[in-house]
């Protein structure tokens, strides 16, 4: 019989930021947001907020539309 208070079997999972997909964590790509630019996180260690994207040219040429968005509405905001 399992322990229920066991993590052995836990599966950290996250969503897609574009389509919005729940996938097994090491399944999606870690972006974070560097002075003004998008950085691939690799080893999931830079200490901001992470965005998690399906490893897909749809999702990935969204993210960019989407990042391009947020950039342009922080920079115009304080103007």
């Amino acid at each position: 019989m399992p322990n229920r208070s066991s993590n052995a079997e836990y599966i950290p999972l996250r969503t897609c930021v574009i389509c919005r997909r729940k996938t097994e964590k090491k399944q999606l790509l870690r972006f974070v947001l560097l002075n003004s630019e998008i950085v691939l996180d690799l080893n999931c260690d830079v200490e901001k907020r992470g965005y998690y994207v399906c490893d897909d040219n749809n999702c990935l040429q969204e993210l960019e539309k989407k990042v391009k968005k947020i950039l342009r509405s922080r920079f115009d905001y304080g103007r």
